[in-house]
């Protein structure tokens, strides 16, 4: 797992990571069962984050993906084709993501303008995990 060196929490979630499949491992039937991707939100956001899929059910060359949304940033987690035979990536504009991923392109709407220099993305072990930032509203 790549590590981000600003961020002191990376070791402390590759531990974790390390901890739920060992977990999944020795649950009953767990020959099949599998960690595909997760995301850990570290800090308290007001209200409740949203959750809502997408891709997939749009169209059939949709990358399928998921939402979840809070006061201040969207996180975006999208499965990647095993088939995949280019480095996917994320092209992050002001209102909208492209996920990219060899010729299929699947673009996230998004409703409000979000903070481009301060948003990533990473793909590990078949799953891409977008971090936007929003920027602030200011009334």
């Amino acid at each position: 797992m790549q590590t981000n060196p600003n961020n002191p929490y990376d070791e402390v979630f590759g531990n974790l990571s390390r901890i739920v499949e060992e977990i999944v491992r020795n649950m009953p039937e767990a020959e099949n069962a599998r960690i595909i991707g997760y995301t850990i939100v570290t800090r308290h956001a007001s209200g409740e984050p949203g959750c809502f899929p997408g891709g997939a059910d749009s169209g059939d060359d949709d990358i399928p993906y998921e939402v979840v949304e809070t006061d201040t940033q969207i996180f975006i987690t999208a499965a990647i084709p095993p088939e995949a035979e280019h480095a996917p990536f994320a092209d992050i504009q002001r209102n909208e993501v492209r996920i990219c991923v060899d010729n299929r392109t699947t673009k996230v709407m998004l409703e409000k303008p979000i903070d481009i220099i301060h948003s990533t993305y990473r793909v590990h072990r078949g799953v891409m995990d977008i971090t936007l930032r929003k920027i602030p509203d200011y009334r």
